[in-house]
């Protein structure tokens, strides 16, 4: 990883990075995902730690840092949470006391991923903490840098710096990642210094958990990915059973038989829709940052903030539904270790969790993203669906399909307006959860129209006057084609329409869970 240049790929040459595009990065977090997912958080952290000392350090703070970072000599860590304080950050007691040209940081966090480790020369914190004389509240947090080894001004390593492990978690997965208690000054001699201004901490730190939320989702896509590509290679080697309509003929691959297929369909089906929505969100980061008007440039960045919630929920959401069932796929034997399903399944869960919960991605996407500023982004990216549905010819049955989604959407998008400005609004946000679901699988299932129209082009292109079934038999691209169709198909028939209960669920009114008392 650190060899090829790959911790920080599209990030500024002058500090070590590649330089390429973010939706290039995206494909590259879902390969190392799916084959290390631990290795991928070791370097979306010290990509993200870095990031903010880049965008916010001074530059003695930059020639210090940002280099060993992004080239992955030294790793870096988030440090947010505490025993007290999980999503309420506005509760942390972790305290920085100036002294001189840095502070004296004194606290405890927990669930510290890569808190502590032997894989780089250093490990660089970046500590959410509060000042003796802060104000109350989130208000009062700044951002410091805090290596466990201190730094001198030449860029050598000196003493190690009082940041201390005093536990590493047992965890359902994830087991290769060491998630640490980590406490900063036991001995009083724990240095930090600050990243960018007093008190500007979680607006800073947001940054990089924006960054964090959209690589969590493509950490999901690629687990989701690796189990459905297990339980393909294993439902064509495995022998069970006859074929359905062969009672006397012989045992048959289980990939044969209905049940299986459909299960393998709905896999590969979530996988390719998780995927077309990552990397979307990511070539939409790409024109944000590179269109060249700068209208292009502000609707791109709204398409991403719109989009980022939903990669990171969705994903990790229905990557877990992919992950069991690849272990469906696989019976008993699933279950199993050896098999190593299972692990997918217990590693993709924390991408629920991790970053803001799944939740908290919800809520945000309704309150900050949908309903702020009179439905902005909102309208901006539904135009994008309906110039989708206007200007393609073909797929009729499809297209009618989402756009019925399209419409339910938009009339729930109405309502929870309505009732967030009144005083129903705990009905607003009690279907959150439901309303990311269902405005995720409208954008997905648009992506994946987008896709067959190109594939079913490409398919008549090297068609010509041959019959299918040679065509699909002889070319491994006619094949590809194919099958883009067919899953978009069955997304749109089969998966789709969980937006439209998703829709009538939320219109319904019911206020069961708000008035149910525990």
């Amino acid at each position: 990883m650190r060899d090829g240049g790959w911790v920080a790929m599209t990030k500024d040459p002058q500090y070590a990075g590649q330089g390429l595009p973010e939706v290039l990065g995206t494909v590259f977090n879902e390969v190392c995902s799916a084959s290390s997912s631990v290795l991928s958080l070791l370097t979306l952290l010290t990509r993200g730690a870095c990031d903010l000392i880049r965008a916010f350090g001074t530059d003695e703070l930059k020639a210090r840092y940002c280099e060993k970072m992004f080239s992955g000599v030294w790793a870096g860590t988030m440090c947010l949470t505490e025993p007290h304080a999980g999503s309420a950050l506005a509760d942390i007691k972790t305290i920085a006391h100036p002294e001189g040209d840095h502070y004296k940081l004194k606290g405890n966090k927990c669930f510290i991923t890569f808190g502590d480790h032997d894989l780089t020369e250093n490990i660089v914190h970046l500590v959410l903490a509060r000042t003796p004389d802060a104000p109350e509240g989130t208000r009062g947090i700044s951002l410091f840098v805090v290596p466990k080894y201190r730094v001198d001004p030449d860029g050598s390593l000196g003493a190690l710096n009082d940041a201390t492990v005093g536990g590493v978690e047992h965890k359902m997965g994830i087991h290769g990642s060491p998630t640490c208690v980590m406490n900063f000054g036991d001995d009083d001699d724990c240095i930090g210094h600050l990243v960018g201004e007093l008190h500007q901490g979680l607006p800073q730190m947001f940054k990089l958990m924006n960054e964090a939320r959209m690589e969590v989702g493509q950490q999901a896509l690629g687990l989701g990915a690796a189990a459905y590509q297990a339980a393909l290679g294993y439902a064509k080697e495995r022998v069970q059973g006859k074929d359905i309509l062969e009672k006397d003929g012989p045992n048959v691959l289980i990939v044969q038989h209905p049940d299986v297929k459909r299960n393998l369909v709905m896999m590969k089906a979530l996988v390719e829709g998780l995927r077309a929505l990552n990397y979307a969100c990511s070539y939409y980061l790409d024109k944000s940052h590179h269109a060249a008007d700068d209208h292009e440039r502000q609707l791109a960045k709204g398409h991403v903030a719109l989009l980022t919630p939903i990669c990171k929920a969705y994903s990790s959401d229905m990557a877990f539904r992919v992950t069991e069932l690849a272990i469906q796929v696989h019976g008993g034997y699933g279950y199993i270790k050896e098999y190593g399903v299972e692990q997918y399944c217990r590693d993709v869960k924390i991408c629920s969790l991790y970053e803001g919960t799944n939740g908290i991605q919800a809520l945000d996407l309704l309150g900050r993203k949908v309903l702020s500023r009179d439905g902005l982004l909102f309208k901006n990216y539904l135009a994008v669906i309906d110039r989708f549905i206007k200007n393609t010819e073909g797929f009729d049955d499809e297209l009618k399909q989402l756009n019925a989604a399209r419409d339910a959407l938009v009339e729930v998008t109405m309502s929870l307006a309505r009732h967030a400005g009144g005083p129903n609004a705990r009905y607003a946000f009690l279907s959150a959860t439901p309303y990311l679901a269902l405005m995720s699988g409208v954008v997905a299932a648009q992506l994946l129209l987008e896709q067959a129209v190109i594939a079913q082009r490409g398919l008549e292109g090297l068609r010509g006057d041959q019959e299918l079934e040679t065509l699909l038999a002889q070319s491994s691209d006619a094949a590809y084609y194919h099958n883009k169709v067919l899953t978009a198909r069955f997304f749109v028939s089969q998966i789709l329409p969980e937006s439209l209960a998703h829709a009538q669920a939320i219109l319904s009114g019911d206020r069961s869970a708000l008035e149910l008392r525990f």
